[in-house]
């Protein structure tokens, strides 16, 4: 397996990381010891807390490695049965991904409004859209975002990814997903997993 070195995430300390996250009580035991941010990761993994690895990592990442991982999740949803709109959703937040312009930001709104906010998909866009200096939806004002709102988008979609479908595929769309996030972590595209 690859060492975890965490090249995308500046923070190597967990409770920088946790400040102001909503966790499980056995999440916040783990904090005692002043764990690393790999450590902290592993050992979440190691207990299965797969909610509480997820929300972590997705409040760790860059907000274009975050939103990648989202989309990737997203993605991962895609049947026959996906709707056009749930589609052009995660297009547009891979688009701003690929190039993070203003432009391509504006676009994913609008686009996961299409969807109804109940996707994987939606949440990638808003993802996208939460990551720039405005999220007004509307030109007239300017609403300046929490610094890491995105990570509530990127969590929303993951786990929207792993929960939606089989029941009994989750524990496995959990471990899936993580893996893609601790590749996408260590510099990786998190389709290498």
């Amino acid at each position: 397996m690859t060492e975890k070195i965490f090249t995308k995430i500046k923070q190597s300390n967990a409770l920088e990381i946790c400040k102001g996250l909503d966790m499980d009580k056995q999440a916040i035991e783990l904090l005692q010891d002043n764990p690393t941010t790999v450590s902290f990761l592993d050992q979440l993994i190691a207990q299965k807390l797969y909610p509480d690895a997820i929300r972590f990592l997705a409040h760790a990442l860059p907000k274009r490695e975050a939103t990648w991982w989202a989309c990737l999740c997203a993605r991962h949803q895609v049947t026959d049965q996906t709707t056009v709109n749930e589609i052009k959703a995660i297009e547009l937040a891979e688009a701003w991904v690929y190039k993070p312009t203003e432009e391509n930001r504006k676009l994913t709104y609008p686009a996961a409004e299409l969807t109804g906010f109940k996707s994987a998909s939606s949440w990638a866009a808003i993802a996208a859209f939460w990551s720039g200096d405005d999220i007004s939806p509307v030109p007239q004002a300017v609403i300046p975002p929490d610094e890491k709102l995105y990570s509530k988008a990127v969590l929303g979609a993951v786990m929207l990814a792993a929960t939606q479908g089989e029941a009994s595929k989750v524990t496995q769309k959990y471990e899936l997903f993580l893996q893609q996030g601790i590749n996408i972590a260590n510099g990786g595209d998190g389709r290498a997993v």
